[in-house]
């Protein structure tokens, strides 16, 4: 049996960056990284604008996309096992069972599995030409299909449908976003806001295609896109970004699953003594909203895997507060959301013009201000809008 002092389970930037913690705290103490990925961990967040840009490929893109090259996982002695699962945890025995059939026994573990992507239950998923943008692999293979297929869906309405869309008629490709809402980001934007941004990227050569997906057609490879409308669109390449789901298989039916992630406690520690979860299935307390959020976006994974790791240790024991807060760029309007998102705004106040592709919008529930959403702001303006909504909620 191999004996180690932490196991982290999961080897994207969350995991990277607890293992930096640990050694940060730890310099001693034996660490074995497990992600069923056969790259070493990089930030996600940056495959498509890095990878899809421009019309050559830069030898030194992918390294620029790592966390660390190879050589500081050997200085800082991190085992890396690469290409592998763990399809067993024993909460009491502290053992880890992996696809290869062997066993580790640990003190202490961190969960960082991240979320996969979401997929349709709908005829002819499987068709070739459909992809997923969620891994090194994906966004790789979308680079060399790109360089023939010039007609492209998106089916989605989320922030990766948008950032890829943008990024690919820069490219002068052919594009189209079908969702089955009528305008892009509904969830976060109020109506007339979300009906400005659908309209920009109309302006810009993207166009929304409000259907419902019903299917794909085709014998080997994509056809045809299928609504629920009856109508039948040709389409040489499908991009399906309908949003993730936190990776819960391995914990589901264990003390450390939810519905809704893994729940933490503000150290990022489960009620398991000595198992800790960071990044898109950490369920973490509000301390300024209330209840509990999980967050998938890098910043909040990058914080939470310098706290745990910390915490792991017990050399420097703190809490995870971060503010909730996210951004996304699409053409030339970067977007900063500040706040809480989860319900619709039943009042909004903007301050600034749309047209000048320069403004932010308060969001309100009753009286009380839960959010912000800022376009082409300074980040003094964010961090005011912050302190903003965080003196909103100390009364």
């Amino acid at each position: 049996m191999i004996q180690r002092d932490y196991l982290i389970v999961g080897a994207g930037i969350g995991g990277a960056t607890v293992c930096e913690s640990l050694r940060e705290y730890d310099s001693k103490g034996s660490v074995t990284l497990v992600g069923y990925e056969s790259a070493l961990p990089y930030h996600r967040s940056l495959l498509i604008p890095t990878l899809l840009s421009g019309k050559k490929s830069d030898p030194k893109a992918l390294a620029k996309l790592y966390c660390h090259p190879p050589e500081w996982y050997e200085k800082n002695k991190i085992e890396m096992r690469m290409e592998t699962l763990v399809t067993q945890l024993n909460l009491e025995r502290k053992i880890a069972v992996l696809n290869s059939g062997q066993v580790i026994e640990f003190r202490k573990c961190c969960l960082a599995m991240g979320s996969r992507s979401r997929r349709l239950q709908v005829a002819g998923s499987n068709l070739g030409k459909i992809l997923h943008l969620r891994n090194l692999r994906d966004v790789l293979a979308l680079k060399e299909m790109i360089a023939t297929e010039k007609k492209i869906f998106i089916i989605g309405s989320g922030f990766v449908a948008a950032e890829s869309a943008s990024v690919l008629q820069g490219l002068g490709i052919k594009v189209q976003i079908l969702c089955s809402t009528p305008h892009l980001w509904q969830k976060w934007l109020d109506p007339e806001t979300a009906q400005w941004l659908t309209e920009y990227f109309a302006t810009h050569g993207v166009p929304l295609l409000n259907e419902t997906l019903n299917g794909f057609e085709g014998k080997t490879v994509l056809r045809n896109i299928q609504t629920k409308s009856g109508n039948r669109i040709a389409a040489e390449l499908a991009i399906i970004a309908d949003g993730v789901e936190p990776n819960l298989g391995l914990v589901l039916n264990t003390p450390l699953g939810s519905p809704n992630g893994v729940p933490v406690n503000d150290y990022l520690e489960t009620d398991e003594k000595g198992f800790y979860a960071v990044g898109d299935l950490a369920l973490y307390p509000d301390p300024v909203f209330g209840s509990v959020r999980r967050t998938e976006h890098c910043d909040v994974t990058l914080e939470q895997g310098r706290v745990a790791g910390a915490n792991m240790t017990g050399k420097k024991r703190q809490r995870f507060k971060m503010f909730p807060r996210h951004s996304s760029t699409v053409f030339d309007l970067r977007f900063d959301f500040v706040g809480d998102f989860s319900q619709a705004p039943v009042r909004y106040e903007i301050d600034g013009d749309r047209s000048k592709r320069s403004f932010r919008t308060r969001y309100y529930q009753g009286p009380k201000l839960m959010g912000m959403v800022l376009c082409n702001q300074s980040a003094e303006a964010v961090k005011a809008a912050e302190e903003e909504i965080t003196q909103a909620h100390k009364h």
